[in-house]
């Protein structure tokens, strides 16, 4: 199954950067749709989903992990500038940019929700959770295809950058994969705490898209309908994994 979930990863993000060739994303409606979407599903699946699923295996940690991660998020965009919630901080060309920089910031945050995706775990919160990160990177995708254009980086380059952020998060589950198959005990606590962490950021990610207003300072009426949609969309794919 992973193989599968591996390929569509890497696609949709590989797929999705593509479309910086066709426009840009920081002054396009449609995009901040698509961003409120996105923070809608991610914070909807987050509360219906994610979160009752940790917090059914007691630990007193399982709080901690949550608050790491949302911390780890707010570190993480010391670097990226927010490129996770669509944010195109672009620098004058005066400063000198570094596009590599900002890949690293985001091959860690992808690293990080991979590790939750393990073979053993529930199927349907392993769906859900693939849907969730699939759906949050496609603007992240276009945003830093546009930015490593506009730093300078050739196409070829550009798209070798985006090849690597593609990877991160099937590398991300691949080791935890791995640790869990080279060791004897099981190792469902750690596996708990890293979706806990998954958690924190999705939290930091989706409300810091949500949160977010207008130039004019007005949460208007299309993204509030479009918000609607990405939390119903949200339930409705949470029901249908409970049923299965």
């Amino acid at each position: 199954m992973n193989l599968w979930v591996y390929l569509i990863l890497i696609a949709t993000a590989l797929g999705s950067g593509s479309l910086a060739f066709l426009f840009r994303p920081d002054d396009k409606r449609l995009f901040r749709l698509l961003l409120a979407f996105s923070g809608a599903f991610l914070i909807g699946i987050t509360f219906l989903s994610l979160v009752p699923e940790v917090f059914s295996r007691p630990s007193a940690l399982t709080g901690l992990f949550v608050l790491i991660g949302f911390l780890l998020q707010l570190v993480l965009e010391l670097i990226t500038e927010g490129v996770e919630h669509g944010h195109r901080h672009a620098h004058s060309d005066n400063e000198k940019a570094s596009p590599f920089l900002l890949l690293v910031g985001l091959s860690i945050h992808s690293f990080l929700e991979g590790m939750p995706i393990v073979e053993g775990f529930d199927a349907g919160l392993q769906r859900t959770l693939v849907t969730g990160i699939v759906i949050h990177n496609i603007p992240i995708s276009i945003t830093l295809m546009s930015l490593f254009l506009h730093y300078g980086c050739s196409r070829m380059r550009a798209i070798l950058y985006l090849l690597v952020f593609a990877l991160m998060t099937p590398l991300g589950s691949l080791a935890s994969n791995l640790l869990d198959a080279g060791m004897a005990a099981s190792l469902d606590t750690w596996f708990n705490y890293a979706l806990a962490m998954v958690i924190g950021i999705f939290l930091h990610v989706s409300t810091s898209i949500l949160f977010e207003t207008e130039e004019n300072h007005r949460y208007n009426l299309q993204k509030f309908i479009t918000v609607l949609i990405g939390l119903g969309v949200a339930l409705g794919i949470t029901l249908s994994a409970a049923h299965q």
